[in-house]
């Protein structure tokens, strides 16, 4: 919703302001020139990066406009469902895990979180790991190491997306320079018309420069930007769950491997000890 209200903003400001000027909206409207730099653009995304990356850019984009689902409230749900978990591994025993890690999307514990089971990397994550578990023998620091490697590959691979849209960012404004370079060829191409042909002709020109700026600065840039924060987020949302887990493989009781996982989370959106008691107990 922000990325939406933030972008109205960005285009209203600039055609308010360019009207009080008195200037002439129709001019800024040139077809062309959008065609140069925007195909340009995605022929650059394409030449620069595989299809799943750039698939994974507009994805990505589809994202910000739809917003982080990662929140407080799907904290509680995550700490509320490794409770229940860890509890249901002490009462019936690690290998009763079993049924749930193998096919969790028909897991009578995990069905009951669905934020927790939308997010796919995590619940690989969370899986995975606890599978590590079962098959017993590993350390505490081994499996704190497997969990870190894990967690830096998967942030590494979702931060390609952002990066490739970094890069169509910073060339837009070259490409801009390139549209109204020819802009000035067929100007010149003209240069015996009327001075009001001239003049449309560069003027028309000089959008192709103002485009490639405004999509940089005012657009591309700030939602490479927003992705970034995206997959930041949901590193930190996996690191707090590799805290409970971690604190879970050592023996801690369910009640403390839920604490290590509260405090792993962000103090913007991690819920107090009460909300995190109160919630608990629910379950």
């Amino acid at each position: 919703m922000f990325v939406i209200i933030g972008i109205v903003i960005v285009f209203g400001s600039i055609v308010v302001g360019y009207t009080m000027h008195h200037g002439n909206l129709g001019v800024l409207f040139q077809i062309n020139e959008f065609i140069i730099i925007g195909g340009a653009a995605l022929g650059s995304l394409l030449i620069a990066n595989p299809l799943p990356i750039t698939m994974s850019v507009f994805k990505g984009i589809i994202g910000t406009l739809k917003g982080s689902k990662i929140n407080k409230s799907s904290y509680i749900e995550l700490l509320q469902m490794m409770y229940e978990l860890f509890q249901f591994a002490k009462r019936e025993g690690l290998i009763a895990l079993e049924q749930h890690i193998e096919t969790p999307e028909s897991s009578s514990i995990f069905s009951k979180y669905p934020s927790f089971l939308a997010n796919h990397h995590s619940v690989d994550f969370l899986c995975d790991t606890l599978k590590v578990v079962l098959s017993g023998g590993v350390p505490a620091h081994d499996l704190e190491e497997l969990m870190e490697i894990d967690i830096d590959t998967l942030h590494a691979s979702e931060l390609q997306a952002p990066s490739a849209l970094t890069t169509v960012s910073d060339a837009f404004p070259g490409l801009g320079i390139v549209a109204a370079v020819l802009g000035v060829i067929i100007t010149m191409g003209i240069i015996d018309q009327p001075p009001e042909i001239i003049g449309h002709s560069v003027a028309a020109a000089l959008v192709g420069t103002f485009f490639g700026i405004l999509m940089s600065y005012g657009l591309v840039g700030p939602l490479a930007k927003n992705m970034e924060h995206m997959v930041n987020a949901e590193g930190r949302y996996i690191t707090s769950i590799k805290a409970g887990l971690l604190a879970f493989a050592k023996g801690t009781p369910a009640a403390v491997a839920i604490e290590y996982t509260r405090r792993s989370i962000d103090p913007s959106e991690r819920p107090s000890f009460q909300e995190t008691e109160e919630a608990t107990k629910k379950r």
